[in-house]
């Protein structure tokens, strides 16, 4: 018997709910977040054969992306509000009149409540041979696997039937999996609900620049199949047929009605179940519908996130009896389609009487802008292609009279009398997040009122940007903004020391040509700091500016010559890694992990007689663990002899360019990656940068080097070269962003060295340029302007800086064993630099050892018990 029978307590309510997709998955959040699940017992039944995933970003997929990084929940969310979840396994019955559901493996859960959320199905157009070995929907990540699959095994051309958002994404992971991809659209444009006449036409040809084949204003007849019944290509409307191996129908979706259907909830005529303003089914009290099989109390079904959210938030407080209501929802969207922006917000269509458009169009650069205006100067709605920069403080002003002239919200900056307009400039009731409802106003309360000082603390207090991530920039301006008007100085210098930047003192180094950190110092910190000794933070940041720097402004390139030694971590004071034992380890580089046999015998010789652990890394190189400071340079020079140079493995810079093996001997690869891997590590060694860089070549798309987790990755096409950028593999995941497509060699390195340049020029300090690129204002379009178009005018400049690097590049440890005095400072320990006792350990230092002494050693002997005391040298 069970304790709750014994005391006599009835059981908890049962909160059903079919599906678990993102609305499915935002209902449990918002039943969490109301005490309900302590209070009810909640079950899920869930489809498809994972938890709640991320469906907006589904193609990421194919830019490296795995299942789990798509995931929205996890185990311990699940587990910690006592969430029973069953996946895998569909409800197929509902009998209303016992309250139960009967799922596909034959458990039956009985409900007080059952909420559905089944979501939506793909649309196929009746033509023949839609079932064909060959065809597929987008619409899963089962979907995806099997296009991924079917595509390397079998497929050269694709064509994707729909031309709307999916359709556009389902072309670009064909293109992206090395096929040439066509779109047939029956519509005359492009995603024909979001954009018009204008803002498809800008699209097409920017889409069309990109090699994809568009065919718009046709229907999609009949899939030609062969004997075997595999699809070999499509008849179309017009007449014309397409040579194809591979259709993928992406024509829209329809509500996943049907089990509402069979139990009798009453549906739509053009199908969605019908549900009241509290999204409660009009057929049972005890049923309620959020997110796409949802028809709302205005005659909608909506197809966005934003909406089911509402909805999802809606039921979960009907059912904790609070007042909610879902009429009705915003259609904006904002998306990056191919890496084209397109955005449309409000009455884009201009179907309200007596309005007027603005419109900016510039076919040359692919941009397309208008808005709509009513007669009272109104902002009712636009459009954007190319450029949706401005895109949340518009969709905020919607509904309302902007305070500066509609010209100038379309112009591009500078090139309109009026002024710029920006989110401070926003009424309080503005929404600035559309997926969670969150105004500017809580934005506000969240830096006023719960002491938020930063865009991640206000994101954790009041969800704004943990959806699409549109309106992360517009936060970070309101927080900022807030942080001022409250008195609150936002201090972006560098340290305590430098009211300035890493970047303003990087262009001031650079200007001055000034060599030395305390002149930088002396001249430029703040008041209470020259003439000082400086701190931790600025010394290896301004070292590191000086060292980056090196060529142009007539500096030492080696980092421990002069001051340039004290500026110096740890790690680069002795040109090793510092282990949690006190030793080093030693990392010769091997250009794209290719190695001669006679090579690997010297590293194997050298970890023999030095007595090192061995590790081949994940970067393709041999790592020897286990050497004492004064063994590093007898170690260096067997290794400069055998042709090594130093790895900077202890550096922020350039670490290693990982390869696969390329079209040398893979039956898959179309490049040279290997060769391609080792020209890129040859160039950029030694390249002193703000963080440490690494990067990886793949020969073809299956991407065996992992390109996309890099802080530049390059991966092979039939045409050449695709840079991606902006990756980091480490404890903050992010994969990286497509830069530039089809290179020629030359395009490729000429890009590379202008982004690293970039980067190295307008970084923080140990910043990564995963964080740089969401940091810096306009993110991946404003890197792509300044780097590939040159929009600033400076990649001459960025260019030279790369060649002076490269032109004065010294191998720091060839220079350090063939110098007595640099190998001077490779001692343990002053009064005995020999040492090699291995029971010495290092602690801490003590008062009654000389407080000059940054550490020192005590060790026993096993013959007679005496303790030595050893006096550190610059060991640290």
């Amino acid at each position: 018997m069970s304790k709750t029978a014994l005391l006599g307590e009835r059981p908890r309510p049962t909160i059903l709910l079919v599906g678990h997709g993102m609305v499915g998955q935002r209902f449990l959040e918002a039943l969490a977040e109301r005490g309900l699940t302590a209070t009810h017992r909640v079950v899920v039944l869930c489809e498809e054969p994972r938890p709640a995933y991320d469906r907006v970003q589904l193609t990421s997929y194919f830019s490296g992306r795995t299942p789990e990084d798509l995931s929205l929940t996890d185990r311990e969310f699940i587990e910690a509000h006592g969430i029973e979840l069953h996946v895998g396994d569909p409800a197929q019955t509902v009998d209303r009149a016992s309250r139960t559901v009967t799922a596909r493996s034959g458990l039956t859960v009985g409900y007080d409540v059952l909420v559905l959320a089944t979501g939506s199905y793909p649309f196929v157009p009746p033509v023949p041979n839609k079932d064909a070995e060959g065809c597929f929907v987008y619409r899963t990540i089962e979907d995806l696997l099997a296009i991924e699959e079917y595509a390397k095994a079998r497929a050269t051309t694709g064509a994707v039937v729909g031309g709307g958002l999916l359709g556009l994404e389902a072309a670009g992971a064909l293109n992206g999996l090395g096929l040439n991809a066509h779109i047939v659209e029956f519509a005359p444009r492009l995603m024909p609900v979001q954009v018009d006449e204008g803002g498809g036409a800008a699209l097409l040809r920017t889409i069309e620049s990109m090699g994809l084949t568009v065919h718009t204003g046709v229907g999609t007849q009949e899939i030609v199949t062969d004997a075997s019944g595999a699809v070999t290509g499509m008849k179309l409307s017009d007449g014309s047929e397409l040579a194809v191996d591979m259709v993928v129908f992406s024509a829209g979706v329809r509500p996943r009605d049907q089990l509402a259907r069979e139990c009798g909830l009453r549906v739509g005529e053009r199908g969605g179940i019908a549900v009241d303003e509290r999204c409660r089914t009009v057929s049972d009290p005890h049923v309620f519908a959020i997110g796409e099989c949802a028809l709302a109390v205005d005659g909608r079904v909506y197809g966005l996130v934003a909406p089911g959210y509402e909805q999802a938030e809606t039921v979960a407080a009907t059912i904790a009896s609070a007042e909610a209501s879902f009429t009705g929802a915003d259609l904006s969207t904002k998306l990056k389609l191919l890496g084209v922006d397109v955005a449309s917000f409000g009455d884009a269509h201009g179907t309200s009487g007596d309005c007027l458009d603005v419109v900016y169009s510039d076919s040359r650069a692919g941009l397309y802008k208008k808005l709509v205006i009513g007669p009272d100067g109104t902002l009712l709605g636009g459009i954007l292609v190319g450029d949706a920069e401005a895109y949340g403080t518009l969709r905020a002003l919607t509904g309302s009279v902007p305070p500066v002239s509609p010209e100038s919200l379309v112009l591009p900056a500078g090139a309109g009398s009026g002024a710029q307009l920006g989110p401070s400039a926003l009424p309080d009731e503005a929404v600035i997040c559309s997926c969670h409802n969150v105004s500017k106003g809580t934005v506000r309360g969240a830096v006023t009122e719960h002491s938020c000082t930063t865009v991640p603390e206000v994101k954790k207090c009041t969800k704004a940007g943990t959806g699409c991530g549109s309106c992360v920039k517009v936060l970070g301006q309101l927080v900022d903004a807030e942080l001022e008007a409250s008195g609150i100085e936002v201090d972006k210098g560098l340290c305590a020391c430098f009211a300035q930047t890493r970047e303003e003192l990087y262009e001031i180094v650079r200007a001055l040509g000034l060599t030395s950190y305390q002149e930088l110092l002396d001249r430029y910190g703040r008041e209470g700091a020259r003439g000082g000794d400086g701190c931790e933070v600025c010394k290896p940041a301004v070292g590191s500016v000086i060292a980056s720097l090196a060529p142009a402004i007539g500096a030492s390139g080696y980092v421990l010559d002069g001051e340039q030694a004290a500026l110096q971590d740890t790690n680069d004071h002795f040109l090793a890694n510092l282990q949690k034992n006190g030793s080093y380890s030693v990392v010769p580089r091997i250009p794209g992990g290719e190695i001669a046999p006679e090579k690997l015998i010297v590293i194997g010789e050298i970890a023999r007689d030095f007595g090192l652990y061995t590790k081949i890394t994940g970067g393709q190189r041999i790592d020897m663990f286990g050497a004492r400071v004064e063994q590093l340079p007898l170690i260096w020079t067997r290794l400069v002899d055998a042709g090594f140079e130093s790895g900077h493995a202890y550096g922020k810079s350039l670490r290693t360019v990982k390869s696969c093996v390329g079209s040398t001997w893979c039956r898959y690869g179309v490049q040279d990656s290997v060769r391609m891997a080792i020209d890129l590590e040859l160039r950029y060694r030694g390249l002193r940068s703000p963080h440490k860089l690494k990067s990886a070549v793949s020969g073809c798309a299956r991407e065996c080097a992992e390109a996309q987790s890099k802080d530049f990755g390059v991966i092979a096409t039939a045409g050449g070269w695709n840079l991606y950028v902006g990756g980091n593999g480490g404890a903050t995941p992010r994969h990286a962003d497509l830069l530039a497509q089809d290179l020629s060699d030359a395009e490729l390195v000429r890009l590379i060295d202008r982004f690293l340049m970039f980067y190295i020029r307008t970084a923080d300090r140990l910043e990564r340029t995963s964080t740089w690129l969401e940091r810096i204002p306009g993110g991946l379009d404003h890197v792509r302007d300044v780097v590939v178009h040159d929009s600033l005018g400076i990649c001459d400049d960025l260019e030279k800086l790369m060649r002076a690097h490269i032109a004065h590049y010294r191998d720091e440890w060839a220079q350090t064993v063939n110098d007595p005095e640099k190998l001077a400072r490779f001692v343990s320990f002053v009064n005995a630099p020999d040492t090699p006792d291995p029971v010495v350990a290092f602690v801490p230092e003590r008062d009654q050892i000389k407080p000059d002494l940054p550490l020192l050693s005590i060790g026993t002997r096993p013959s007679d018990g005496a303790a030595d005391v050893l006096e550190g040298s610059a060991q640290r």
